[in-house]
């Protein structure tokens, strides 16, 4: 399990590491996919870290995938978010910053499924998030989401 640090500017420690999550909407685009955390027991939306030689999209595409058994397709960019006051201390020692690029993304296929980094999933209405214990920015990624309009840059 990783602990999660902060104080100003206690992301220099940490080596950059770049992730990407998914935010995808049901059919009536008022509810957002989540998923609850295996190491932390909080909710957030599907995604994880890009490997070398992997593009964003295909970075987002595969975690959701790997979290939830659903295949879907990258369709824009919603924000950019970085934390310069976090610093992620894993069980290892090693220490990261995170660069996390939040797209909305689509179901193409696929039937729901927990995995060994998930305990739960549903899909959940910004009024219901607000009762959660959510992970980091997430619940600021979903509410921008929503917002539309320019991509977020936090």
């Amino acid at each position: 399990m990783s602990k999660v640090l902060y104080g100003p500017r206690l992301g220099r420690e940490g080596a950059v590491r770049v992730g990407c999550s998914a935010v995808i909407f049901d059919p009536d685009r008022k509810k957002v996919l989540l998923t609850k955390r295996t190491d932390n027991g909080r909710w957030c939306l599907p995604g994880g870290g890009m490997e070398a030689g992997e593009s964003a999209a295909e970075t987002c595409e595969r975690e959701v995938w790997e979290e939830t058994g659903l295949k879907v397709r990258v369709k824009k960019l919603l924000g950019v978010y970085s934390n310069p006051d976090q610093l992620v201390i894993y069980q290892d020692g090693n220490k990261a910053f995170f660069v996390v690029l939040n797209f909305e993304a689509e179901v193409l296929e696929g039937d729901l499924c927990l995995s060994n980094e998930t305990t739960d999933f549903g899909w959940f209405t910004l009024e219901e998030m607000d009762t959660m214990p959510m992970h980091g920015q997430h619940k600021d990624r979903v509410e921008d989401a929503f917002r539309g309009g320019e991509a977020a840059i936090k």
